[in-house]
């Protein structure tokens, strides 16, 4: 049978050119999550209240998404030799985000905690960006 396609062998650090993946990506959307709860908190609507609620769940799943394409896809194993903590810091975020934190809660300081673990989660991103 005549093939169309050829096989070739390629190797790459990520899935697509670096330079797709950002943590701003969750950082906005813990952001978002902050600002959601904030605006529950003045709210006594029912209606909004859920709504607002709803979102605030889908943004932290969105929060927990970014982190794990970060985690699974960009962070190889010399980072995460570098930087031994880097599997704590993206447990711990995600669990902010998760349904003990920020999507389980309506609680601001939990928001606070998971935009910290972002901006450490970050910092060390940037750090392997300059590498």
């Amino acid at each position: 049978m005549l093939s169309l396609f050829r096989i070739t062998d390629v190797s790459a650090h990520c899935d697509l050119p670096c330079g797709v993946y950002d943590p701003a990506q969750a950082r906005i959307e813990a952001e978002s999550i902050k600002a959601i709860i904030a605006k529950v908190a003045d709210n006594d609507d029912p209606d909004f209240r859920t709504r607002a609620i709803v979102i605030k769940e889908q943004r932290s799943e969105l929060v927990k998404h970014h982190l794990w394409v970060l985690w699974t896809d960009y962070f190889k194993p010399p980072h995460f030799e570098k930087y031994p903590e880097l599997h704590t810091l993206v447990n711990e975020a995600t669990k902010l985000a998760g349904a003990s934190g920020t999507k389980g809660e309506l609680d601001a300081a939990k928001a606070d905690e998971l935009l910290a673990k972002i901006d450490e989660i970050a910092k060390i991103f940037w750090e392997t960006k300059k590498a």
